[in-house]
């Protein structure tokens, strides 16, 4: 579990993968055995052959019907950012959304480009959707609360975007480490869900040398305030003293983290996130943010 830095940038590259051809020499083809002769066709026969087919390029050139613009109700008061698909479902059905002026209750109603949508006495406008992965220092919280003792980690991408961004998951002012921000409210909810399929990755500092009995214990599972939280790993940081701790988990609550350790009696000196659902910190130093790719987007959304 190593760190990885770099610079603030748009961009990202797909690998190219090739298939190696093969220089097996094909079998020589068997001369196919001689059937009986075949009989004179008729005058019936060669009528039918005669008959003209309808041509390949003709039926090609049938028009496809274009891709509509159109996008349905729910998903476009998500992309507003106001709220998920599924909390959209309950206004449309409680009668609170309205497009052109009318009420529409229909589930699936589609939007056509220039409709007015209004939902619950606002009119939408939707925003880009933007996703921004940022390397959170110490000091930032993603608090709302006022203090003098730390800042708003929304500080750090003001510049990044005008969409009205949120933090995915939250940080205290001592946990350092990948956080993403985005628009995209059914992102924001999937990653908040307790039950993850995405696994985050944390370099945690002890107060002193994680015994191996405890390291042991800790991989077969932790019962907090009476749940069972089952770790996916834990294991010493190689080169580093026995107080650097790697854990890899699948809940969204960094909390959690520190608690694991507290339970054994350990103090907790520093918690940095150095991996979120396959992202790293590869390029990428203390206090500096970049957009994802596209295809880093895509495989968040597939987690």
């Amino acid at each position: 579990m190593n760190k990885n830095e770099g610079n603030n940038k748009r961009g990202g590259s797909r690998p190219n993968s090739s298939r190696p051809s093969s220089n097996k020499p094909k079998p020589a083809m068997q001369k196919r055995a001689q059937g009986p002769k075949k009989t004179k066709p008729t005058t019936e026969d060669a009528a039918a052959k005669r008959t003209p087919k309808p041509a390949k390029a003709a039926q090609n050139n049938v028009p496809k019907p274009l891709k509509s613009d159109d996008i349905r109700l729910n998903k476009y008061i998500s992309n507003s950012g106001v709220c998920s698909r599924r909390d959209a479902d309950i206004y449309i059905q409680s009668g609170n959304v309205k497009v052109n002026n009318i009420v529409i209750t229909e589930m699936g109603y589609k939007v056509k480009p220039g409709d007015v949508v209004n939902f619950d006495g606002a009119t939408l406008t939707p925003e880009r959707k933007e996703y921004i992965l940022l390397n959170k220092p110490k000091n930032f919280t993603t608090s709302n609360e006022d203090n003098d003792d730390y800042r708003n980690v929304l500080e750090l991408v003001r510049g990044a975007t005008n969409a009205k961004i949120q933090p995915i998951g939250r940080m205290d002012k001592n946990t350092t480490g990948l956080l993403i921000f985005t628009n995209d409210t059914d992102m924001v909810r999937k990653f908040s869900l307790p039950n993850q399929k995405s696994a985050k990755i944390y370099q945690v500092s002890l107060d002193k040398n994680l015994k191996f009995e405890d390291l042991e214990k800790i991989s077969n599972g932790v019962t907090l305030d009476g749940h069972k939280l089952y770790v996916d790993e834990i294991s010493y940081i190689e080169g580093e003293a026995k107080t650097e701790i790697g854990l890899k988990l699948r809940t969204p609550n960094v909390k959690v983290v520190r608690a694991i350790f507290e339970s054994f009696k350990y103090d907790v000196l520093k918690i940095d996130r150095v991996a979120f659902a396959g992202l790293t910190k590869k390029n990428l130093p203390r206090g500096n943010w970049r957009f994802l790719t596209e295809q880093e987007i895509i495989n968040l959304k597939n987690v």
